[in-house]
């Protein structure tokens, strides 16, 4: 080939490679525990699965329809995001946290593993922020599981220490303690938590230099486990694992530790691991104990402004209430503990950051699907709330950034799954287990015929919400009400048949779903917001707006059960009439987003 003609074609595909947008994908919530892992200081590695004749490490499915995620069958869809991820030739992929279930040492070496076959295989390079569940608290603490499925089909208990744990059956190793920083760190420092020579700055909230002055080798001292302390109370300083990195020319990707552990008591030793809260409440714990991240992204915000850098946020925590405006009527229905209200931040929270000058960020925590936007003066800020792998609807987010002021977020949902059936036959032993035992709630052996990953975390979703929501969110009376109901009743109770004639309304139109039917639905609004409406009958969906809309009309103060079903019927409609939240563009510029 002309030797002229070869440096041109050279330098239009190195043109054309510059002016590919640069992409993020945001994996959240993957919960990975690894079913094939191994413990360092004990030889068992499972029960054999007869289906593959490979040892499982894996928890009950009783567990896994009693918890808002699954523990199994998502390592098999964390698989297939990376393998999607890789096709669309994504080099980089943000962790919003929980990236483990509670940190323990042979899930971190597992999840270790295969983000570096990515790496190594495909150049994709992981940013990875901390969750609630990674670390459980600041430091190494013991603990384990009872729900661990036994070779006899019982559950089996894995314990770091002899004494703890209900089960009789017991493996001891030090493998499954929850992990603490330190841990985590050493495990995982090579997926954001330290710089790499590549990125072209990388920082923590804890230097005092300037982007400018970066090298490599400073980096590295910031880095430091010791350099990354801050009194979270008096005399208690904990870790915190923020960091800001250019991984792509004029990209800074901001990964906020959001983990904030409060001392429950201030005359405690400050090492004392079981001294510290929880740090699920999110955010709002930020603002009265963490203030230093809050002065650190004001600052970035305005170095990024000044030198033209494209600012994205990711956090594990939500900066902006996710339930579309249905949070004080939830409130007022099911009361203030409820639905998982105290992990609603506060408004003050998303005032703050809007105020900084903070405009994207990328949240996980709840696993559901949603867009949240405030306005404050000429400040916008955008909270885009990333889908669960371990939960329904299973899906990563792509951010695609077409210039500083204009991105586009689509939202990849994993329908197919190879492999996700693998474990089947494993539950089949723990069903005819459960099913000989009295006294227990069985879960639905159903679940055992779905067909895709879809419809095995709709199954999930739909069992979760008999054997827990219904159970602990919702008044008694009012279930027992609701019970045998179904559409056409809910008519009824408002509307006699010659009112409903004179509005050319057919009353036996509405009587083949039950409100139980009613109830999933408002459950998959709240997980899969508008994608929701794809696993409901389109006729039903019409029905609920006409039933709103009747019900809105009712004066039903003197009836406190159709108050009570007005209510339902307003949380529905809010739940499934938010901002767009699968495929959108952010537009800065004009301060809106629109829907693709």
């Amino acid at each position: 080939m002309n030797k002229r003609i070869f440096s041109c074609l050279i330098f239009i595909s190195a043109f054309l490679s510059a002016q590919k947008p640069a992409q993020i994908a945001f994996l959240s919530d993957v919960h990975f525990q690894d079913l094939y892992g191994s413990f360092s200081d004990h030889d068992f590695k499972g029960i054999i699965n007869p289906k593959t004749g490979k040892p499982t490490i894996l928890r009950t499915m009783d567990s896994q329809l009693h918890s808002t995620r699954i523990f199994n069958e998502n390592y098999f869809a964390f698989l297939k995001a990376l393998d999607d991820i890789a096709a669309k030739g994504i080099k980089i992929v943000a962790m919003p946290g929980d990236f483990s279930d509670d940190g323990q040492a042979y899930n971190l070496r597992g999840l270790h593993a295969i983000l570096e076959h990515y790496h190594q295989k495909y150049g994709i390079r992981f940013y990875l922020t901390t969750g609630n569940h990674d670390p459980v608290g600041p430091f190494r603490n013991d603990g384990g599981k009872d729900d661990f499925l036994g070779e006899d089909g019982k559950t089996l208990g894995i314990y770091s220490k002899e004494n703890i744990g209900k089960s009789t059956g017991k493996v001891i190793t030090k493998d499954i303690a929850e992990s603490g920083y330190l841990e985590i760190l050493n495990e995982l420092k090579d997926f954001g938590f330290y710089p790499k020579k590549e990125d072209f700055y990388w920082g923590t909230p804890f230097d005092h230099d300037s982007f400018k002055n970066y090298s490599y080798k400073k980096g590295l001292q910031s880095a430091d486990y010791h350099q990354r302390m801050y009194e979270v109370a008096k005399g208690f300083s904990v870790p915190d694992l923020s960091y800001v990195v250019e991984p792509v020319k004029d990209v800074w990707m901001i990964a906020i530790d959001g983990n904030t552990y409060v001392p429950k008591n201030i005359n405690e030793h400050p090492e004392n691991t079981s001294n510290y809260k929880g740090a699920a409440i999110g955010y709002n714990n930020v603002l009265t104990n963490k203030q230093h991240l809050i002065l650190w992204v004001k600052k970035l915000a305005a170095e990024a402004k000044k030198n033209n850098k494209t600012l994205i946020a990711f956090t594990h925590y939500p900066m902006i209430d996710f339930n579309d405006g249905a949070t004080h009527e939830i409130k007022s229905l099911l009361g203030e503990k409820k639905w998982q209200l105290e992990r609603v931040p506060q408004e003050e929270v998303a005032k703050v950051f809007t105020e900084v000058g903070l405009q994207i960020h990328f949240a996980g925590h709840m696993h559901i699907n949603d867009t949240g936007i405030r306005r404050v003066g000429d400040n916008i800020l955008v909270n885009v709330q990333v889908p669960s792998l371990a939960a329904y609807l299973p899906a990563y987010k792509v951010l695609t950034i077409q210039s500083p002021d204009k991105m586009e977020v689509t939202t990849e949902v994993l329908n197919e799954v190879p492999r996700f059936d693998e474990l089947f036959p494993l539950y089949e032993k723990e069903y005819e287990v459960l099913q000989n035992s009295t006294g227990k709630i069985l879960w639905n052996k159903d679940i055992l015929k779905t067909k895709s990953y879809h419809d095995f975390m709709l199954f999930h979703l739909k069992e979760l919400v008999r054997l827990r929501m219904i159970p602990d969110d919702w008044p008694k009376d009012f279930i027992e009400k609701t019970k045998n109901l179904n559409g056409e009743d809910l008519l009824l109770l408002i509307h006699n048949k010659d009112q409903l004639k004179k509005k050319r309304i057919r009353s036996e139109d509405f009587k083949n779903w039950s409100f139980d039917d009613l109830l999933l639905d408002l459950y998959k609004f709240q997980s899969a917001d508008e994608l929701a409406g794809k696993d409901i009958p389109e006729e039903r969906l019409k029905q609920y707006q006409l039933l709103e809309k009747l019900y809105k009309e009712q004066d039903s103060k003197d009836d406190p059960f159709v108050q009570q079903l007005k209510s339902v019927f307003r949380i529905l409609s809010l739940l499934s009439h938010g901002d767009p939240a699968d495929h959108f563009e952010i537009d800065l510029r004009r301060k809106e987003i629109r829907k693709l």
